[in-house]
């Protein structure tokens, strides 16, 4: 393949900008707020599975204190109405008054058992309350935490967005000056070869693969006509010959 100099010299320059718009695309990619971001939605994950978990306990003891509230409230009426009876002298048998005072004694003491239920399950209700509070606290300072370093990687992003774009149409223009097999082989290198296509010949080595040109290979090169498009013999990229090559 055939290519003037300066067709030769501006692929270098098209190379560059391609070099420049993968650096961007590895930026935007590394970002610091990535890592950031993932790590706080991992540990609000579990904080909201624990947020959950309190608030079904509260639930749960809730439902429980309201049953156990009613119990009370059954066996106190029960005892009221065995008062009211004892207290109306309408019962007359003496079997009858040792059963309903055995029955008053038997009723007060399941009260005060279902009252320490109550104040049992209040205080794990409570317990729980506070649970809920403090994970309802760290729920939201942690997502604060995500909102502002999405709001950093956005902004970060975004610049790295026109940077490309800017890279992307001086991109463009270069690449139009080029011939079309030449920018078609070099394209097909670039993909081939980590994103390099061409390299400068610079004091007799490539700069592709960093390796120096024997002497046979040097000599080769000088004897190329200046319209020859070169390969570098080790990584196969185009080799740009420029003034600095050291020919």
């Amino acid at each position: 393949m055939n290519a003037a100099p300066a067709d030769q010299i501006r692929l270098l320059d098209v190379q560059a900008l391609d070099v420049r718009l993968s650096q961007v695309a590895h930026k935007r990619k590394s970002l610091p707020e990535h890592a950031e971001i993932e790590s706080l939605n991992k540990d609000l994950t579990q904080l909201r599975d624990l947020l959950v978990a309190a608030q079904t306990e509260e639930s749960d003891c809730a439902r429980e204190q309201t049953k156990a509230e009613q119990d009370v409230d059954q066996v106190r009426q029960r005892a009221a109405r065995n008062q009211q009876r004892l207290d109306s002298g309408t019962v007359n048998s003496p079997k009858d008054l040792e059963n309903l005072q055995h029955e008053i004694v038997s009723l007060a003491k399941r009260q005060g058992d279902l009252e320490d239920v109550v104040l049992e399950v209040m205080e794990r209700r409570e317990s729980a309350q506070e649970r809920v509070s403090e994970l309802t606290e760290r729920v939201g300072s942690v997502q604060a935490k995500v909102d502002d370093a999405t709001a950093r990687r956005d902004a970060a992003q975004e610049e790295f967005d026109r940077e490309a774009t800017t890279v992307a149409k001086e991109r463009e223009v270069v690449a139009g000056s080029v011939p079309a097999d030449l920018l078609k082989l070099y394209d097909k290198l670039r993909e081939q070869q980590g994103g390099v296509g061409a390299a400068r010949l610079y004091q007799r080595r490539c700069e592709g693969c960093h390796i120096e040109l024997n002497i046979t290979e040097v000599n080769e090169v000088r004897a190329a006509a200046p319209d020859t498009v070169l390969r570098c013999e080790n990584c196969r990229r185009i080799l740009v010959r420029t003034s600095e090559s050291g020919l």
